[in-house]
């Protein structure tokens, strides 16, 4: 990478392959943790995650590429780690612990989303920063739910 453009690229491709492989981690998560409303918001999640992909075609083009994923090492150890959790814990710690795991990928992706919405601006991209805006509020809002039902319920347990 020698440009801005260059990174610009180049992260779209890492988040691009992180939504993927979300919506394939996902359905696993959903199907290991026992709380409904826990499972309901990461069936939101999932919803969203695939809607955010199309989002994500739309940047692609909008910037005169194909979408494309690049390998994301640091989305492939967080889903490592949340399904060495779902092995390890059960009962109640099982679903802090997913919540935990969720919290830092979504972590991850706002931080990817927001530098993303940031260079596309300072391309001169603004209908790919309007997108970027969209999903980074998504992101920031699941984490909310997140954080909702670990302090209301989850962590009392």
């Amino acid at each position: 990478m020698k440009t801005l453009a260059d990174a610009f690229h180049h992260t779209l491709q890492d988040v691009y392959y992180a939504e993927h492989a979300l919506t394939k981690a996902l359905p696993k998560v959903i199907a290991k943790v026992s709380s409904a409303d826990l499972k309901a918001a990461l069936k939101q999640h999932l919803t969203e995650t695939k809607a955010q992909i199309a989002v994500l075609d739309d940047v692609f083009a909008e910037i005169g590429e194909e979408a494309s994923g690049e390998k994301c090492d640091a989305i492939d150890g967080l889903i490592k780690e949340c399904d060495g959790v779902m092995a390890d814990a059960s009962g109640i710690a099982r679903q802090a612990a997913v919540i935990g795991c969720c919290q830092a990928i979504e972590h991850y992706e706002i931080a990817r989303y927001g530098t993303l919405r940031e260079w596309a601006k300072a391309l001169g991209h603004t209908r790919a920063h309007d997108l970027l805006t969209q999903v980074l509020d998504q992101e920031k809002k699941a984490n909310h739910t997140l954080t909702h039902l670990a302090v209301t319920g989850i962590n009392k347990a």
